[in-house]
């Protein structure tokens, strides 16, 4: 069940600070930075709805106490944009759809039962963890009734969410797109975006002297017609 947030005076709650960020830092490794980046990317290059990584999740208004920061969130129906934290009471109401949590040496067991009650008591749909050690994973999904079912392995598991595949080739976890198509690295998205850009400027290159070659063809038979008038000639004839 959601949890519901109460009605509290306009005056008291404007004092109130929401710190934008918990002091922790955003990763105790380059493997849990590398797939904290890679998941971050990638479902926002994919997605048209707000995602975010290590950002503070304030889902009751007037309780900053109340408080949690994923390493990565999805917010399905909210609008992509800069946000210093994500205030459910200002996002109209709309929880986090999805959350991932990329496992550190420093988390434990209790941790991520701490976190998988939180999320599901604030409403989230989809919580889902992943070793970056083990290459494993697993994930609670919230079913219809609103129960949460577990799923153990993330081995050929898609997020009934998001859409997302995840398969274990060869010791690997990866991450596979609705369309089929891989997770890619950051280098991998931006040089896929510079490749874009350059082909799109190439296409309005093209168009431009196509214009051109056009206007002077025009120009050149405005002065044919004309030249033609000139000596009693109809060039429409």
């Amino acid at each position: 069940m959601v949890a519901t947030t109460p009605l509290l005076d306009p005056q008291k709650t404007a004092e109130i600070e929401y710190p934008s960020s918990d002091g922790l830092p955003m990763a105790e490794n380059t493997k849990q930075f590398d797939w904290i980046v890679l998941l971050k990317s990638n479902l926002d290059a994919i997605l048209p709805d707000f995602v975010a990584g290590d950002n503070l999740w304030y889902p009751v208004q007037g309780r900053p106490d109340i408080r949690m920061a994923p390493d990565v969130y999805v917010a399905l129906g909210r609008p992509k944009g800069d946000r210093g934290s994500y205030m459910q009471w200002k996002e109209g109401g709309v929880p986090l759809t999805v959350v991932i949590e990329v496992l550190s040496p420093g988390n434990s067991t209790r941790e991520m039962m701490r976190k998988q009650s939180f999320y599901a008591r604030y409403g989230a749909r989809e919580f889902i963890v992943i070793d970056p050690d083990d290459e494993t994973g697993w994930a609670f999904v919230k079913d219809e009734a609103g129960e949460q079912c577990e799923v153990p392995n993330l081995e050929d598991w898609t997020s009934p969410t998001l859409g997302i595949r995840f398969v274990r080739r060869e010791g690997r976890l990866l991450v596979f797109r609705p369309d089929g198509t891989p997770f890619r690295s950051f280098g991998e998205l931006e040089a896929q975006a510079v490749e874009a850009r350059e082909r799109a400027e190439r296409e309005c290159e093209r168009a431009e002297r196509e214009s051109e070659r056009a206007e002077r063809e025009s120009e050149r038979a405005a002065r044919m017609a004309a030249k033609l008038a000139a000596l009693g000639i109809d060039p429409e004839a």
